[in-house]
């Protein structure tokens, strides 16, 4: 570029055609740009970082949540094992009663008063 237009490479550095480097004006609009460009990206960049906890949170809230569904969900099949087993051995014990007045009817009506 000629000297003293501004111009160049990086667009509107310093008289003389120096490079980045020249003197006087300093960078001028080109500089400008890339900064508010830089701004601009980190600030888009923060914006999805914040929506990404937002998710992040929202996820780890619903995993929260299922693991809590999850585990209820546990529990109450316990509850209804443990019932289950219960009746179960209800039914047993009660089994087992009849087979016992079944057996001490017969018994007496053999032996008589002795099993009263």
């Amino acid at each position: 570029m000629e000297e003293g237009t501004g111009g160049g490479r990086w667009g509107g550095e310093g008289r003389g055609g120096e490079g980045r480097g020249g003197e006087g004006e300093g960078r001028g609009r080109g500089e400008e740009k890339r900064r508010e460009g830089r701004e601009e990206k980190r600030r888009e960049e923060e914006e999805r970082e914040e929506e990404r906890r937002g998710e992040r949170e929202e996820k780890g809230e619903e995993r929260r949540e299922e693991k809590k569904r999850r585990e209820e969900k546990e529990k109450r099949e316990e509850r209804e094992e443990k019932r289950r087993e219960e009746k179960r051995r209800e039914k047993r014990r009660e089994e087992k009663r009849r087979e016992r007045i079944i057996i001490a009817g017969g018994k007496k009506a053999e032996y008589g008063s002795m099993y009263k």
